[in-house]
């Protein structure tokens, strides 16, 4: 009966760990497409200036892409890092799966950059689908 209720408990706590998580992945997402979004609408300007010099849209688009996986890159560092410091308080609530679980870590750095790229992407692509004349025009 006493093993029952210990299992019981370590699902659910399992369970929560795993939507805040899932809430802490989302949440890192949309900050990522927030802040390169206010990137691109901040540089129009320059998008423009370059789009009438000359520049192919998908050179812009790289570069918008470049500079947000380059975030990803240092936000993804410092996670790993942060996973290791606390896979000593994790390793209780762990079973069948060990703190240093090479594929776990992989998996994670994989998904969070594929969505990153995603994130960084899909306004970089909106941006240069604008005309050029009217980018000089915006303020």
């Amino acid at each position: 009966m006493r093993s029952v209720k210990k299992d019981s408990l370590s699902r659910s706590t399992n369970l929560l760990c795993t939507v805040a998580g899932s809430m802490a992945l989302l949440l890192g997402i949309v900050g990522i497409y927030g802040v390169i979004s206010y990137a691109v609408s901040q540089r129009t300007r320059e998008i423009g200036i370059r789009m009438a010099m000359g520049a192919q849209r998908s050179a812009l688009t790289g570069l918008f892409v470049r500079q947000g996986l380059l975030l990803t890159a240092i936000g993804v560092i410092f996670g790993v890092g942060a996973a290791f410091a606390a896979m000593r308080l994790m390793r209780l609530l762990l079973f069948d799966v060990s703190p240093m679980d090479p594929l776990t870590y992989l998996v994670a750095t994989v998904c969070v950059i594929a969505i990153s790229g995603l994130a960084c992407y899909l306004p970089s692509r909106r941006a240069t689908a604008v005309d050029p004349v009217e980018a000089l025009r915006a303020e």
